[in-house]
């Protein structure tokens, strides 16, 4: 089933908003979701990053504030 949204007409907040109730809705099912192989491997990669120290990361409440301000 195609769903349309007016995606070019929507604001970076209200598409993040968007995201975010599909993700919600999304970990309502997590068990029925498999992990490929491929994100095991980047997730594993990227915690190596943090570790050494070449790669930092932000809480998503400083993260979502960031995107929402790019929208306005």
């Amino acid at each position: 089933m195609p769903i349309e949204l007016p995606l070019s007409t929507m604001s970076v907040s209200e598409k993040v908003q968007l995201f975010e109730q599909v993700w919600d809705d999304l970990c309502k099912q997590s068990g029925e979701i498999p992990t490929p192989d491929w994100h095991v491997a980047i997730l594993n990669e990227r915690q190596r990053q943090i570790e050494n120290g070449t790669m930092s990361v932000s809480p998503w409440s400083e993260a979502k504030e960031r995107l929402q301000k790019l929208g306005k």
